[in-house]
């Protein structure tokens, strides 16, 4: 894989990126307060002490200005509608609330493609034809994943973000860093696969073309090497 090497190593660099905005992802509100797929400001009715609520993949953060932040435990699944009418008295229908909360379930798929893209980087690394074509699978795989888990990420708090700014009340909705990562990894493992797959066939045209010209002998066997002369 000489003459894709570049490429094939640029494709490897970008299921590392990928791994590395899927992790940025899984590790939003709770576990980092400040990191959130969505965030909701409270502008100036700052309810509770509590300027902003943060929302991430295994639960949410209420960040307070000047004491302690209140955090719920990580857990799968949780009921965004529900703490914003706690907080806030946000009103949601009961679809859309049951809605949100069945999507918030299925972000375990955030570390499911964070591991599926670690897993297609970590075949990429042996840069041959064989770990080159499962990368590109995994790769592929790890894409798929990525691309559903940030369409539920987008319709889930899509919902929420339109009850809040259509509510009466100063609080403002707006998209958090850990979005727009997976955003990023979606892109990135997309590239990732398409440069792997396209260096595997690259590679493999090559190998077949250079064993067609390997010169032959008169029984049609490839002629050995010519030896070098010894002249000590």
């Amino acid at each position: 894989m000489a003459r894709t090497g570049f490429f094939h190593h640029f494709g490897t660099f970008l299921l590392l990126v990928a791994t590395v905005l899927l992790i940025v992802t899984c590790i939003s509100a709770p576990v980092i307060n400040d990191i959130s797929i969505m965030k909701v400001d409270f502008g100036r009715l700052h309810v509770g002490g509590f300027k902003r609520v943060t929302f991430g993949t295994f639960g949410w953060c209420e960040i307070a200005d000047g004491q302690a932040d209140s955090c719920s435990s990580s857990h799968v699944g949780y009921n965004p509608a529900n703490v914003m009418r706690m907080i806030e008295g946000t009103s949601f229908s009961n679809y859309a609330e049951n809605t949100t909360k069945a999507l918030t379930k299925a972000m375990i798929l955030h570390p499911i493609a964070c591991g599926l893209n670690f897993i297609a980087f970590l075949l990429a690394l042996g840069a041959g034809l064989v770990g080159s074509f499962l990368a590109s699978l995994v790769a592929a795989l790890a894409f798929i994943v990525t691309v559903v888990i940030m369409i539920i990420d987008f319709v889930t708090f899509s919902i929420i973000k339109s009850n809040v700014n259509d509510d009466d009340s100063d609080s403002r909705a707006h998209w958090g860093s850990a979005a727009w990562t997976t955003l990023a990894a979606a892109i990135c493992s997309l590239l990732g696969m398409i440069i792997l797959f396209i260096t595997c066939c690259s590679a493999r045209i090559h190998k077949r073309r250079n064993r067609d010209f390997e010169p032959k002998n008169d029984y049609g066997v490839a002629a050995a090497p010519p030896r070098r002369r010894r002249w000590f």
